[in-house]
């Protein structure tokens, strides 16, 4: 999943709803966010937790510095492998 430009709260529930329930593997490229909010770390808390219960993997690439930063903020950015 390829996250768009700008994820703020109105963005993150059409997200959430489309994130895949088939349990497949969460790959998300979060190299395009350029604008967000703290919505974007709910939705990638909500795709790592269906994850987890699907038993499948989950990773977030191209993450940019300023998400990195809110997560770390959050203390979720080891949860999110933004490490």
């Amino acid at each position: 999943m390829k996250l768009p430009a700008t994820l703020t709260l109105d963005q993150a529930a059409a997200l959430g709803a489309a994130l895949p329930a088939d349990g497949s593997a969460w790959a998300i490229d979060a190299s395009a966010l350029r604008e967000f909010d703290t919505s974007a770390l709910a939705l990638l808390l909500q795709a790592k937790r269906l994850a987890q219960t699907a038993g499948r993997g989950f990773e977030v690439s191209g993450a940019p510095p300023k998400l990195q930063q809110l997560a770390q903020l959050y203390g979720v950015h080891e949860l999110l492998g933004l490490a």
